[in-house]
């Protein structure tokens, strides 16, 4: 039986997974993000998502490896962290779609302020307005048409080559079908699935990365063709990298995978903000980010995450939530949750938590 108020669920066992893929897109998605935050110094730069500008005869591998790739991710696990708050709010609350409401409409408001304040890129406010139009309306569905709605809207968004702001209903949509289905508890129980999926992915990708280069070589990036065949390797790399990821969190490198990116990922929305004001500073400082290359824009990204990495680490270990995480739970349950940990390994938030212990690895 729900409670008859909202209040924060118990501590549970972290899906660490989760935790290391949020944190590992976040990196890509600064990668990605340097120039277009910089360029916005410049009150008369066009706001793009484009890491660089191809059509020149040649392609930069970085915009290959980057642009497009994380953003699927962390729109993927935005879906499962709101399956997985249903979950606690359903058993935890009398009104449950009333929490969810609530920290839909938190995510707008500090998304806007972002807009306004810092960054007009902002995705918050596209995620929160995705969150409010289909996500909580999505909750009254069953599974199957949830994933059938999934299907149908990245079909649609790929084949209409809408852009990737399109593609945000379908994975959000996904990742809530794959929370519901249960593969997000089972997300670290196999080796051999994500490595065979990571097979099959990847030989789908090499075909639609190499038409994607041509089409960039040629200059011909305003085609449909060109902006199917973007989004489509866009889809098929950064499933390769979360698949690679689950099957390295199987091995040794799962304890140093863990300590650099889980640290970035419980504190995703404190570094997310936070690194639009850092870039901005260096751009104002540096100027002319018109004029980055790739191995500039790097440096600049690794400095920034680093010193994330630093204070995401250090907070942790005295504290539960990230600042701006746990202003937003308090505004999610409308009650102040604790925020000294007592052990920080063990406390846990309503995101990314599952009732059933961790699976143990292979290592162990």
């Amino acid at each position: 039986m729900p409670t008859t108020s909202a209040e924060p669920p118990p501590a549970r066992s972290r899906l660490v997974a989760l935790d290391v893929i949020r944190g590992f897109a976040l990196c890509g998605i600064l990668v990605a993000n340097v120039i277009p935050i910089s360029a916005s110094v410049a009150s008369d730069a066009p706001v793009t998502t484009a890491l660089t500008t191809p059509g020149n005869g040649a392609v930069d591998w970085l915009h290959l490896l980057v642009d497009q790739r994380f953003f699927p991710i962390f729109s993927l696990l935005f879906g499962v962290g709101f399956s997985l708050l249903v979950d606690s709010a359903t058993t935890r609350a009398a009104r449950p779609r009333l929490v969810l409401l609530r920290r839909l409409l938190v995510l707008l408001a500090i998304g806007l302020a972002h807009m306004l304040l810092l960054w007009a890129g902002d995705i918050l406010t596209v995620y929160a307005a995705v969150g409010l139009l289909v996500l909580l309306p999505s909750t009254w569905l069953p599974r199957w048409a949830v994933a059938g709605l999934a299907a149908v809207c990245l079909a649609a968004a790929i084949l209409l080559g809408a852009g990737h702001y399109a593609m945000v209903p379908g994975l959000f949509l996904l990742g809530s079908a794959l929370t519901r289905y249960g593969v997000t508890r089972r997300i670290e129980d196999s080796t051999r699935v994500p490595a065979l999926l990571a097979l099959v992915l990847a030989a789908a990708a090499a075909p639609a990365v190499w038409a994607q280069a041509s089409f960039e070589r040629a200059g011909d990036i305003d085609a449909p063709g060109y902006r199917i065949v973007f989004a489509v390797a866009g889809l098929l790399i950064a499933g390769v990298y979360v698949c690679l990821l689950l099957v390295l969190l199987r091995s040794p490198a799962r304890r140093a995978l863990r300590a650099v990116f889980a640290p970035l990922g419980r504190m995703a929305l404190t570094n997310y903000l936070t690194a639009s004001a850092l870039v901005l500073g260096v751009a104002n400082v540096v100027g002319h980010p018109e004029r980055w290359s790739s191995k500039t824009v790097l440096v600049i990204a690794g400095t920034v995450l680093a010193a994330q990495w630093l204070f995401s680490t250090l907070w942790l270990r005295r504290f539960r939530y990230g600042p701006l995480e746990w202003a937003w739970r308090w505004a999610t349950w409308l009650r102040r949750p604790p925020l000294r940990a007592t052990d920080p390994t063990t406390e846990q938030t309503d995101e990314h938590t599952t009732e059933r212990p961790t699976p143990p690895t292979l290592v162990t």
